[in-house]
């Protein structure tokens, strides 16, 4: 795969590093703010207005940002991982692929009522460098990651609504 295109980098990048799997279930749906599958059910808040919903098959609702040159994805499965595995290893697990990973920073707070391990890292992927900020949410037997992929430097205002975005992020059922 060449990369080239908008999208290109970043579909290569989701389908051979982060292997994830959008839910299959008959009847998922986003509606712009609440996504439904026979699943999961959440609620998302403070999309800027410069994030343009993309049509990804690997990401449950993904974005993108073009003014930023970044890639904003969030992703869930439930009943795999969801209580054993710690949210260091869940999140060190999303860059197995990755060389030259550099962690920027790393921190626990709280989302939606529970842990949420928020990490920084700068990684290449096909000696491309990407910066990344990942979020990884355990609730209710399910994993929720939420990804900001961009170039190295890139806007500090789309990193912050990246945050933003997160904090307004709400399960609606078990």
């Amino acid at each position: 795969m060449d990369g080239s295109g908008r999208l290109g980098w970043a579909k290569y990048a989701w389908l051979l590093c982060f292997g994830l799997v959008a839910v299959g279930c008959g009847g998922a749906n986003f509606n712009g703010r609440v996504y439904e599958s026979d699943e999961l059910s959440f609620e998302v808040q403070h999309i800027p207005p410069s994030w343009e919903a993309i049509d990804a098959s690997h990401g449950l609702i993904t974005f993108r940002d073009d003014s930023a040159q970044a890639t904003i994805a969030v992703n869930g499965r439930c009943g795999e991982d969801g209580d054993d595995v710690p949210l260091t290893a869940l999140t060190h697990h999303l860059f197995l692929s990755f060389t030259e990973r550099e962690v920027v920073s790393q921190e626990e707070s709280m989302l939606d009522g529970r842990a949420v391990l928020r990490t920084e890292i700068n990684a290449k992927l096909d000696g491309v460098p990407k910066h990344f900020i990942v979020y990884v949410l355990k609730k209710n037997t399910c994993v929720y990651d939420f990804v900001h992929i961009s170039p190295e430097g890139a806007s500090a205002q789309s990193r912050s609504d990246f945050d933003r975005f997160v904090a307004g992020f709400h399960t609606r059922r078990p």
